[in-house]
């Protein structure tokens, strides 16, 4: 698990955990529940830890980023409606966590209910994949590689880690009402 753990504290381009954990049963034959439980263990810990690092970053950062970067958390946090729709982001997205993690460390979200909406959401589509194996088994090479070097994958990953440079360097104090930033409400 220590390889699924290193892969989620990679910031960007590591293998979706899904096919290192599909690998491992196809080659190793071992219990899929153990094995979906402790992979999602691994990915959430190391996902954990990217945010943490990723926030490091936010003391460097000039009083202007981190207000910027405090009215956005405000926002998606000041409101029941929308922080249930960022915990979906974490439970269901399909697209890569790594920069989902980072944005949520540069932005100072508390990361347990995050990771935790993370863990369950990958405890789901784990069981998923390893209940696919056969499946998998015809294909897995494939997918491997076409995560890693497919122009789709790159460009997605290439724009998810722009979108994280760019949510430190836009003006969200300025972008939302100083109520909005302030508070996390609508104005009324």
């Amino acid at each position: 698990m220590g390889i699924v753990f290193l892969a989620n504290l990679m910031p960007a381009f590591a293998p979706p955990t899904w096919t290192i954990l599909v690998l491992f049963k196809l080659n190793w034959h071992l219990d899929p529940v153990a094995l979906v439980i402790t992979g999602a263990v691994a990915a959430g810990s190391g996902r954990y830890l990217l945010a943490l690092a990723t926030g490091r970053i936010r003391d460097r950062l000039s009083p202007h980023r981190k207000a910027g970067l405090q009215a956005a958390e405000n926002y998606l946090t000041g409101h029941k409606g929308r922080s249930l729709l960022g915990l979906a982001l974490f439970t269901l997205s399909p697209l890569p966590s790594a920069q989902l993690f980072e944005a949520a460390g540069l932005m100072d979200v508390p990361l347990l209910p995050v990771t935790t909406a993370f863990f369950a959401g990958r405890l789901v589509s784990y069981s998923l994949y390893i209940g696919a194996t056969r499946i998998a088994e015809r294909n897995l090479g494939s997918a491997f590689t076409a995560s890693l070097t497919s122009p789709y994958g790159i460009a997605i990953q290439l724009v998810l880690i722009l979108g994280v440079v760019m949510l430190a360097r836009i003006d969200w104090v300025r972008i939302l009402s100083p109520r909005d930033a302030a508070t996390g409400h609508e104005p009324e």
